[in-house]
């Protein structure tokens, strides 16, 4: 089987997450998200990709959306209700919880603000909530019979989860957006050690590995504390859930520390909303702020007050979190014309602006002048500090990520089209996955690995535990040097290894389960008996070879009766034999001799049906030796048999 994923949205672009991904019959959306950068058809993924006919209540078996994000939920409203997706939602509670908030803000800074035709209203909203199953962190959802889904702490903001997803033997993990490293609110991702085929992972910072956390923090207050010094106004755009809260908490202990009386406003009663959230919900938080929760809610913010529209052009300084992020719109565009013209005034960006919207065109350089629309200009003299802020991880925690998971196949989305190339070769060169950067609408397939559990005997478990000895020569060039030699002269002239040689059967009982089995027990079961071809060959020595090693007088083989002639002709060989082969296992056994399944033992027959009688005339002066072997060793037979002809 394989796997088939189709990019709907972020695929070689930051904006409107929409992956969907079928593993073995099942498919499902990953995130249904919105482009922040446009207002035409692109602003949404192309659903008819999914079902020509429209019919995604059997198109789709589930939704899962990771985040609050509009990025990613921001389309979900205008599928359910629109569209007529009518199957399961999942997301995690606190997502379940601020997702209408950011999407009832979004609407009416777009309809009521900025006379947009509306793509679905406070209803639909409110009917798409509805939908939605509410999951919590490392609960398995058996979606049905064959489907099930597992959500893991993905930091980025507050509910943010990676998803685990396994069809059969198939599995995979979409991160959607998430953070490797903590910061002062929220924790470091967080997900098990698991067997996948497929890992999609955002790639918002592909080539990006950032400086220290704390050397950031000092370079933003420091422009912060430098404007409002000098009289001037901050306008930080930001979104209101998220980076808001984070700089929030920096802020407010910063204030304290040095004691300010300049006001820091919050530009919406959304941000007050959420900020409620997150005092409900500090269990998703990070271990600081939940270990100080009894005697300190750090989203208590003692200089943080409400904004009212007239104060935006009182005298004197503030600092001002204004929505939306990246200036695309709403609240923070109408401060960023009044406060844009002011060399005083200062415009921190702390995050990642998509493309197209103004908070880009700030960070793409020193703009004088940014264009609204034909009838509409900005003068911009303010100073501009861009600094990354970003709830996204760093090109080190996207690469630490794959390599902690090691799935068979990587798939980059939600990142820009050159960065993401480079970290693409960068996975298949240092860590040897296959990693895929698709575009808008096309599909990449996969294979996936299909398992087979089986049982196993015990008389397999036994011969797996079994020894397996080998006895190895130690040939003189293993010992480097002279002095090496002499010290090691004691040493026995055999190296020992014992590897466990695991061979079995697989088969399928009646039960339909699979096993294996020792082939001893197949035999049994089959009621067969054991086949095997055996080789022999009697083969002359020359006695007169062999006497010269020899402290005894030895007699033609036709003589020997006794055991102790027998034992000693059996040495003469095996001494023989060991100073011709320099890596062997031969073995001494006392009547025969064994290398293998190799065997030679001491002939008295004197009609052998294995002896070729015209092989050797001087039959007096010939110990007969019978050879036998199997199959497998059939060339080392030989080898050895024509060793000891060609001493006669």
């Amino acid at each position: 089987m394989a796997i088939e994923c189709l990019v709907l949205g972020a695929g070689q672009e930051i904006g409107k997450s929409c992956a969907v991904v079928t593993i073995n019959g099942k498919r499902i959306m990953f995130d249904c998200g919105m482009h922040m950068g446009y207002d035409d058809h692109r602003r949404y993924p192309d659903f008819s990709l999914i079902s020509k006919s429209r019919d995604f209540d059997n198109a789709i078996d589930c939704i899962i959306i990771t985040h609050f994000h509009l990025d990613h939920v921001g389309a979900l409203p205008f599928f359910t209700e629109v569209c007529g997706y009518r199957g399961p939602i999942y997301m995690t509670y606190p997502t379940k919880a601020l997702a209408p908030l950011m999407l009832e803000d979004y609407r009416k800074v777009m309809v009521e603000r900025r006379g947009e035709e509306e793509q679905f209203t406070s209803d639909n909203i409110s009917e798409c909530m509805k939908k939605v199953i509410a999951v919590d962190l490392k609960q398995t959802v058996q979606v049905d019979k064959d489907l099930q889904i597992r959500a893991y702490y993905a930091g980025h903001v507050l509910g943010a989860a990676m998803v685990y997803a396994k069809v059969g033997d198939s599995a995979m993990v979409y991160t959607g957006d998430y953070n490797m490293t903590p910061d002062r609110h929220l924790g470091a991702a967080q997900i098990d050690r698991l067997q996948l085929d497929l890992l999609i992972t955002e790639s918002t910072y592909a080539t990006t590995v950032r400086d220290s956390k704390y050397a950031r923090e000092r370079e933003f207050l420091k422009a912060v504390h430098q404007c409002v010094a000098a009289g001037g106004k901050v306008l930080i755009p930001t979104f209101a859930l998220g980076r808001a809260q984070e700089l929030c908490i920096l802020l407010d202990d910063y204030w304290e520390r040095m004691n300010l009386r300049v006001p820091i406003y919050f530009s919406a009663g959304l941000t007050i909303q959420a900020n409620m959230y997150y005092k409900m919900l500090i269990s998703w938080t990070s271990q600081k702020v939940k270990e100080t929760y009894a005697t300190h809610n750090a989203f208590d913010f003692k200089n943080v007050r409400n904004f009212d529209r007239s104060l935006i052009d009182a005298p004197g300084p503030c600092v001002l979190f204004a929505t939306p992020g990246m200036i695309s719109g709403g609240f923070s565009l109408e401060v960023f014309k009044r406060w844009a013209p002011s060399e005083m005034n200062l415009i921190t960006l702390p995050g990642y602006c998509v493309a197209g919207t103004i908070g880009h065109k700030l960070m793409s350089g020193k703009p004088t002048k940014i264009v609204l629309d034909k009838d509409n200009q900005v003068d911009v003299r303010c100073q501009i500090h861009q600094l990354s802020f970003s709830p996204h991880t760093d090109a080190k925690g996207i690469m630490d990520l794959v390599k902690f998971l090691s799935p068979q196949h990587v798939i980059l989305v939600h990142g820009e089209k050159p960065k993401m190339a480079s970290l693409k070769k960068k996975i298949h060169s240092e860590l040897g996955i296959t990693c895929y950067d698709p575009a808008n609408n096309e599909s990449v397939y996969i294979p996936s690995t299909n398992y087979v559990k089986a049982g196993a005997s015990d008389a397999f478990m036994q011969s797996c535990m079994n020894p397996n000895f080998k006895f190895l020569k130690r040939g003189s060039e293993e010992i480097p040097n002279a002095s090496i030699q002499r010290c090691t002269k004691a040493l026995s002239p055999l190296q020992v290894s014992d590897e466990r040689v695991v061979e079995g059967i697989l088969i399928m009982e009646k039960s339909k389960k699979a096993k294996v089995v020792h082939q001893d027990e197949l035999l049994l079961k089959l009621g067969a008996k054991r086949h095997e071809v055996q080789f022999a060959y009697c083969c002359p020595v020359s006695v007169e070879k062999l006497e010269k090693t020899a402290t005894t007088d030895l007699t033609p083989a036709t003589n020997v009766s006794s055991v102790t002639d027998k034992c000693i002709l059996i040495k003469k060989l095996f001494t023989k034999l060991s100073s011709e082969f320099s890596v062997g296992d031969f073995r001494n056994l006392g009547e025969y001799i064994r290398l293998e399944s190799f065997q030679a033992s001491i002939c008295s027959k004197d009609s052998c049906p294995y002896r070729i009688t015209n092989s050797f005339q001087n039959k007096s002066k010939a110990v007969f030796f019978c050879c036998t072997w199997s199959g497998p060793d059939e060339k080392l037979a030989w080898k050895i048999i024509s060793t000891l002809e060609n001493a006669i």
